[in-house]
């Protein structure tokens, strides 16, 4: 599985993503790719320190060795987690055993080699270094029983942006999603009420008064923390403005509660004071809600620029969510060129009479649905959907989408090359798979693929794509990106670079019609300042899409006839054809121009999209034998295959969700 280049695993890693080229190249030099099977333990408990284990592929869990042999399981680490630090930094044996739940790919830095890079690089040691106080156990209370804690501060610029809500829904649903402890600390200024615990139907609870109270004692602290029948624990502090010392105790509180809580939610008060910055830098992650008035995208614009330039924030882990409680006419580039930056999530208006916890109780909610997927991005849980190219192959991908819809899978996030790209498109619209089969009907006979074909002289193709394209203008409308039910990224290649292009602004048709734009037989596409080519001559299947953006668990559906399927494709037609007419036989066999280009490049991208495959946890390839690519009218057919497949990896799947 050594096919993945040692600079894109570099790249992609967190830990070492914010690197010069000249430090990633330190790294290079000293590490290296090892391969492990299933089951196959990396380190012992009790094992001196070894190395440090950066997970490119695979899962790995962590356990310790409880009593009579029993194994208490304490995380699961998917790709871009690292591992194996503790024992590098404290040079103390390995407090838990690292198994490769299947097989695995890890970047690994030896003893000697971590030793040298952290000499080389002082800033990789003060990062570690951060990371290592979470980890550490706190001998002086109790074992620590989680593997890594996050901090996630929600903050607004101004009151009445949703702040509280959207916390408590981000808590419920990271606890829903990942199964992990999470609290929510309730931060407000003296004399301000709580709203957080009638939310949760709590009426008499203790508020920490970080004035005046010790932060420095787990027991004492315990008492301030209330429990509810949600599952997720709420801790409420006053602090006074004035007294600098209150910063201090949160941060002694949050050293305290990161041995005892996965996800710990700081809900902020919307006050543009230097105790809640300070706080506020404490944060893993930052999520700041502007509804999109023109005047609130002012102030949070002012705000990140305040964060940066006055206080030297890090703005990687700043993101902006987009409330839509107030309505706007600004498009979503005229708020990102107001923001200064793109926006990280946007949040459906709720109902005025609907409830406060939605996740819970309006789980089919649009606002529900846009929470769970930033929750499941907190939570290292996400799920990737992949569809690859293939012209009327393609149409498998509904029956996979079949399968997806009656098992309810939740898929986070779905990239598509070529036809990959239209039926994700459809689908990430809100178009049921029933529907979009239903669409496929405008192909009923062979003779209505002709209805898509514009001819022109051949300079760079002999179809024009108009028609392809108003066709695509007649399901799609204007709709662009930002209409989306789920993240979508569209693949297309620039040939003149020689490199792929992810699309995911603008309209969608536009996006499509670039990524199904086959060589030599359409015209490049235009999309802004660039011609493009179909997505599949770089990324057939466009799993390194989701890879480079930290997908953790990537199902890949590939289309594209393997060479061993086209050569019994191929042993097939003989056999039909033997004893019968010549002319017959060469009816068979006739091959067209579009046949020869299409044939010649169906075979580069069989193999490239072999070797993407590895990028994925599960690989769907449905059987289309007996098939052809350009039967459009058989898409009924093409959707059965495609759900067979599904059906019968159906297992393999929900063993990857539920990890």
């Amino acid at each position: 599985m050594n096919f993945i280049s040692q600079e894109l695993i570099i790249s992609e890693i967190p830990l070492f993503a914010g690197l010069s080229e000249q430090e990633k190249q330190i790294i290079k030099e000293r590490s290296e790719i090892v391969d492990y099977n299933k089951g196959q333990v990396i380190y012992e408990e009790g094992s001196g320190p070894s190395a440090l284990y950066c997970l490119v592929l695979g899962r790995v869990v962590i356990y310790a060795q409880g009593i009579s042999e029993h194994k208490k399981v304490l995380e699961y680490l998917h790709r871009g987690k690292y591992f194996g630090m503790i024992s590098l930094l404290t040079n103390e044996p390995h407090s838990v055993t690292a198994q490769a739940i299947n097989d695995t790919v890890l970047l690994i830095i030896k003893k000697e080699d971590f030793d040298f890079i952290l000499k080389k690089i002082p800033r990789l040691a003060i990062d570690l270094s951060q990371t290592l106080s979470r980890r550490l156990k706190r001998k002086d209370l109790h074992q620590k029983t989680i593997f890594e804690s996050t901090i996630a501060s929600v903050f607004s610029s101004y009151s009445q942006a949703g702040k509280t809500v959207y916390s408590l829904n981000l808590a419920l649903s990271i606890k829903k999603e990942t199964s992990k402890s999470v609290i929510i600390l309730d931060i407000l200024p003296k004399e301000n009420i709580h709203t957080l615990p009638d939310k949760l139907e709590v009426k008499d609870y203790p508020v920490f008064d970080l004035s005046s109270g010790t932060a420095d004692n787990m027991s004492a602290l315990r008492s301030f923390i209330f429990n509810n029948k949600f599952g997720i624990d709420v801790i409420c502090f006053y602090y006074d403005p004035e007294d600098e010392s209150c910063v201090k105790k949160v941060v002694a509180v949050l050293s305290l509660l990161v041995n005892d809580y996965n996800y710990l939610i700081l809900d902020l008060p919307s006050v543009m004071d230097r105790p809640i910055f300070s706080i506020l830098n404490q944060s893993d992650i930052i999520h700041i809600l502007s509804s999109p008035d023109e005047i609130d995208l002012k102030k949070t614009h002012n705000l990140i620029a305040r964060l940066k330039d006055e206080f030297d924030f890090n703005l990687d882990k700043i993101k902006i969510i987009i409330n839509e409680y107030k309505l706007s006419k600004l498009s979503y580039d005229e708020e990102t060129d107001m923001l200064g930056r793109g926006v990280y999530a946007t949040l459906p208006k709720i109902d005025f009479q609907s409830v406060d916890r939605l996740v819970l109780d309006s789980p089919e909610s649009e606002y529900a649905k846009a929470v769970r997927r930033i929750a499941r991005q907190i939570g290292d849980c996400q799920l990737g959907l992949v569809f690859g190219v293939g012209v009327a192959y393609g149409f498998c991908h509904i029956g996979v989408l079949k399968v997806i819809e009656e098992e309810n899978i939740p898929i986070d996030i779905i990239a598509g090359s070529s036809m990959g790209a239209l039926i994700a498109s459809l689908w990430a619209i809100g178009r049921s798979s029933s529907e979009i089969l239903e669409m496929t009907k405008e192909f009923k006979e062979p003779k209505h693929i002709w209805g898509l074909i514009d001819l022109t002289w051949p300079f760079t193709g002999f179809i024009k794509g108009n028609k392809l394209h108003n066709f695509l203008k007649k399901y799609l409308g204007n709709k662009t990106f930002y209409d989306l039910k789920l993240p979508l990224k569209i693949i297309a290649s620039d040939v003149r670079r020689k490199e792929p292009r992810i699309l995911d602004k603008g309209l969608l048709a536009d996006a499509i019609m670039a990524s199904c734009a086959m060589p030599g037989v359409f015209a490049p596409f235009k999309f802004k300042e660039e011609f493009l080519y179909d997505g599949g001559v770089i990324y057939p299947l466009p799993t390194e899409a989701l890879f480079k953006l930290g997908v953790k668990k990537i199902i890949a559906v590939n289309v594209t006839p393997s060479r061993e399927d086209i050569m019994r494709q191929y042993e097939k037609i003989k056999e039909d054809v033997e004893g019968k007419p010549v002319l017959n036989i060469k009816k068979k066999f006739q091959m067209n121009m579009v046949d020869a280009i299409f044939s010649t490049v169906e075979i580069l991208q069989s193999e490239v999209a072999q070797k993407e495959g590895q990028l994925a946890d599960i690989i769907l390839h449905p059987d289309t034998s007996g098939l052809y690519w350009l039967e459009l009218h058989k898409a009924a057919e093409f959707a059965r295959r495609g759900e067979l497949e599904a059906r019968k990896n159906l297992d393999k799947i929900k063993q990857i969700v539920n990890e």
